[in-house]
C-alpha cells in the first residue's frame, strides 16, 4: 500500500482546474510524461449540463480469484476511507465482472466521493443514475466479479494503457473523457488552464462578434484553439 497523505492536497488548484473542460486540460498537458487521457474510458453516471469533477485519485486493483460469496474487503474499504471530494480510480480489467454498481456508487457518494472511474464494466446503471452519482467506465455489464476476480489492493500504482495513476494524483472528468494530472503538477496545469481559458474566451468572443476565424488564427500561427 502507497501511503499518501491527502492534506497534501492542492485544493485550491482543483478549484482552479474545476472551471475548465477536459480539453483544455488535456491541451496544456500534452507531452508532460505518461499522465493524461484514459482511452474507452466514458461516462455512465449523472453528469448535469457542463458539469466536471475534479478530485485526488484513492485506487483500488482487482485481480482474478475464484473466491465465492464473500465480501470484497479491499474495495469496501477504499469507499469507507476515500478523501470528501475524492475520485475512486478502480482497475477491475483482470477479468469478466462488474465490481461497481448501485451499491459500490451509494457508499461512494454518502462518504464523500466526487465520482468512480473504473477501468472495467460497471453495472445497475438505472439504479446509478438516480443517485446522481458521476460513474465512468469502459462498458458495461450484468456479470458480478463473484468467483471472477476481487480487489485485493487498495493506494497502489496504476498502469491503465500506458498512464501512470498514483493515489494523489487528480483525475479530471466531464462527458467527454477522463484526464489524469500528477500531483506534482496540479498548481503548473492549473496556471497553464487559466491562461489557454482566458485566451479561449476571447476567441469566444470574436467568434461570437462575427470575426473571420482565419483573422482570429492567421495562417502560420500555430497551436490555435478548436
Amino acid at each position: 500500500m502507497a501511503a499518501y497523505d491527502y492534506n497534501q492536497t492542492d485544493w485550491a488548484a482543483i478549484k482552479r482546474l474545476a472551471k475548465w473542460y477536459s480539453g483544455d486540460i488535456h491541451d496544456v498537458l500534452d507531452g508532460r510524461g505518461p499522465y493524461g487521457f484514459l482511452k474507452g474510458i466514458s461516462q455512465f453516471g449523472v453528469l448535469a449540463p457542463g458539469q466536471v469533477v475534479c478530485g485526488p485519485v484513492s485506487t483500488v486493483r482487482y485481480e482474478p480469484s475464484t473466491r465465492v460469496g464473500q465480501p470484497q474487503d479491499v474495495y469496501h474499504g477504499a469507499i469507507d476511507a476515500v478523501v470528501k471530494g475524492g475520485i475512486l480510480m478502480v482497475d477491475s480489467s483482470c477479468a469478466e465482472g462488474s465490481g461497481t454498481g448501485e451499491l459500490m456508487s451509494s457508499g461512494a457518494k454518502t462518504k464523500g466521493a466526487a465520482a468512480t472511474v473504473v477501468n472495467g464494466t460497471v453495472r445497475d446503471l438505472a439504479e446509478v443514475r438516480k443517485l446522481d452519482y458521476p460513474l465512468f467506465a469502459k462498458g458495461m455489464s450484468p456479470v458480478g466479479v463473484s468467483g471472477r476476480m476481487e480487489a485485493t489492493h487498495y493506494q497502489v500504482d496504476l498502469d491503465i494503457d500506458g498512464v501512470r495513476i498514483r493515489p494523489g494524483d487528480v483525475i479530471f472528468a466531464d462527458v467527454t473523457g477522463v484526464v489524469v494530472i500528477p500531483s506534482e503538477l496540479v498548481g503548473v496545469i492549473a496556471d497553464a488552464a487559466d491562461e489557454l481559458g482566458k485566451n479561449e474566451v476571447a476567441c469566444r468572443q470574436r467568434i461570437l462578434a462575427g470575426e473571420d476565424l482565419q483573422k482570429i488564427w492567421p495562417v502560420g500561427k500555430a497551436g490555435g484553439p478548436v
